[in-house]
């Protein structure tokens, strides 16, 4: 058993791993039903998704694809035929065929264009400068490459690539000859292409089932810090939920419906309120309109249960109407899933209101209603809010029957499962562990399932214990998460951090241990100990969806790129020169016409050896 002892915790994301430097790809979806994605240069060769064990929601065909195609051993190439490995050859040695040609034809040239004349005047040319221009020229040649190694610094940080190597790849290298084939069927190309595809399922993204209050919280933390919470491809997803959750085809039929479902369109939140009095103004029992009023008008959480109650009495008189009619014509069926959403919906936001207020079972007792009314919306994932609140009450055991139901082989996992399940076998072990014993005599057998079962959430979250363990601060979670990305993280440990906190030594034991987990997952990232290999696009995906003041999380660490390093140390060394040349200039005189004189026996021993 892999166990980490605080005295030697290292960075958080040992730089075992390899480097990923994603390209800059196609921008992320608009569609929060569609997958978002950032290509890889070098996508791994098995199939990849979000858990080996179940993956739902269109993964499971990534997980069947896995176990149909299984990933050559590290190190090993898959084999290529004659065709491809001659192309691979020549574009190896193009680089090399066009230096050969350009020294055959400088060679050639030499006599028609005086090189030797010309270099011999250059000498005496560079023997006549003063110290004061090799100052200027270190200085200048210093400050160029400063401002080259800033921009390097800066566009990596926000891009995660280097500028001059994505330049590079991009527009030179075609014209060198490293331009892509056109692949055959079966070939190495066509395979990352496969797994590129696959990689779509890793990064949808998902509904944060433990969204705030636009209006309640979010707004209020815009009128306090003056920052905007929220990004705008995050609101335009949330948009996209409601127009989905909120309307539908027969919405004509009805006056109020017809402007709700411009109001869910609209940008402008003022706009947004003015159509849900609109449509209040054309029927009183218009649910859809009290929801928005709840959402985005209240300021507090006593105001938006106010709302949410209205929304209630008028949602399910419309949902019994819906009910009667169902059988009636499609456009009905309709009406009813959509009134089927909007009741659930507003459910849920009234269950989250009482647990805010501090009525846990109360709230409790909603959502196991709702979970037992409405089994197939376990897409909702209400069981993760009433997760919380059993944790809150610390029914523990009411919170592991809950485990046993949903960290199920066959459904998809989250942080909140995952570091749930590791929270209760810590809980039994974490009061009276002590480093220094568990070196002495060894892991019991219950804390090594503790050790476990941390290992196995931060393998499928690798983002989660910084925050647990406050070595990263905490911002308000988006209303979208990316699952097994920073935001995940961020939404799990702004509701859970103080149920590790209530647990004495729980905190204690994953800092002992969270950091041996990246020394079980095979080196490089192409297979995953428990879950799939951690997906390349996570990083694309939360910048998108956490704003522009949080420093994104990036798992495996990236090193730096080579110009980085590069530009660097000619700034470094140019501004040495420069300045030892202005301090001791008979010196470092000395040391350039040494140079010249050097260059002049070559000059002259080339000379000789030509004729």
């Amino acid at each position: 058993m892999l166990l980490h002892l605080p005295n030697s915790l290292g960075p958080p994301f040992p730089g075992t791993q390899p480097s990923q430097r994603p390209t800059s790809g196609p921008p992320l979806s608009q569609d929060s039903r569609l997958p978002v994605s950032c290509p890889s240069p070098l996508p791994a060769p098995g199939a990849c998704g979000c858990s080996k064990m179940a993956d739902g929601d269109g993964l499971g065909e990534a997980a069947t694809a896995a176990a149909s195609s299984p990933a050559p051993a590290p190190g090993q190439s898959p084999s290529l035929g004659w065709r491809e490995r001659l192309r691979a050859g020549l574009a190896g040695t193009g680089v090399s065929l066009w230096f050969v040609a350009g020294l055959g034809l400088l060679y050639a040239l030499r006599v028609p264009l005086r090189l030797c004349e010309n270099l011999a005047a250059v000498t005496v040319f560079l023997n006549s400068l003063t110290p004061k221009f090799y100052v200027a020229l270190t200085g200048t040649s210093s400050l160029i490459s400063g401002l080259i190694f800033i921009f390097e610094w800066w566009y990596f940080h926000k891009h995660g690539t280097s500028f001059i190597e994505q330049v590079s790849v991009s527009h030179l290298r075609p014209l060198m000859g490293g331009t892509e084939s056109i692949s055959e069927p079966g070939s190495s190309s066509n395979r990352e292409s496969e797994t590129s595809r696959q990689n779509l399922s890793e990064c949808k993204v998902w509904r944060n089932p433990l969204n705030l209050f636009r209006g309640a919280e979010y707004r209020r933390y815009t009128w306090v810090t003056g920052k905007e919470p929220l990004t705008y491809y995050d609101m335009n997803l949330s948009a996209q939920d409601h127009q989905t959750f909120f309307t539908c085809d027969t919405d004509f039929l009805r006056p109020s419906d017809t402007v709700m479902q411009k109001a869910w369109r609209e940008r402008n939140p003022p706009a947004r309120i003015k159509a849900a009095y609109q449509a209040l103004e054309l029927n009183h029992d218009c649910a859809t309109a009290y929801v928005l009023l709840a959402e985005e008008e209240a300021t507090t959480i006593v105001d938006a249960e106010r709302l949410f109650k209205q929304a209630l009495k008028a949602g399910e008189t419309i949902y019994r109407r819906s009910q009667q009619c169902q059988h009636q014509s499609p456009q009905h069926e309709a009406q009813l899933r959509r009134d089927t959403n909007v009741l659930v919906y507003i459910k849920r936001r009234l269950a989250m209101c009482a647990r805010k207020l501090g009525r846990i079972r109360e709230a409790v007792k909603i959502m196991r209603d709702l979970m037992k009314e409405f089994p197939p919306l376990t897409m909702l994932n209400i069981h993760e809010n009433l997760l919380e609140s059993l944790l809150e009450l610390q029914a523990y055991a009411d919170v592991q029957a809950v485990l046993a139901k949903y960290d199920d082989i066959s459904l998809p996992k989250s942080a909140a499962i995952c570091y749930t399940a590791a929270l209760l076998k810590t809980r039994t072990v974490s009061d009276k562990f002590s480093p220094e014993t568990a070196s002495r005599r060894g892991l019991s057998t219950a804390e090594i399932n503790a050790v476990e079962a941390i290992h196995r959430a931060v393998e499928f979250n690798p983002h989660v214990p910084k925050y647990l363990l406050e070595m990263k601060s905490l911002i308000l979670p988006p209303e979208h998460i990316l699952k097994r990305g920073d935001s995940e993280a961020i939404a799990y440990a702004f509701f859970h951090l103080q149920h590790w906190k209530r647990i004495e030594g729980a905190l204690n034991l994953l800092q002992c241990t969270w950091e041996g987990t990246f020394r079980m997952i095979p080196y490089p990232l192409e297979k995953g100990h428990l879950f799939y290999p951690y997906p390349s696009c996570t990083e694309t995906a939360d910048r998108e969806l956490l704003p522009t003041f949080h420093h994104v999380s990036v798992y495996p660490k990236k090193e730096l790129p080579f110009f980085i390093h590069f530009t660097a140390g000619l700034c470094s060394s140019t501004a040495m020169i420069a300045l030892l040349t202005h301090q001791y200039p008979e010196i470092m005189g000395v040391f350039a016409k040494a140079w010249c004189c050097l260059g002049s026996e070559c000059i002259s021993n080339w000379n000789d050896l030509t004729v």
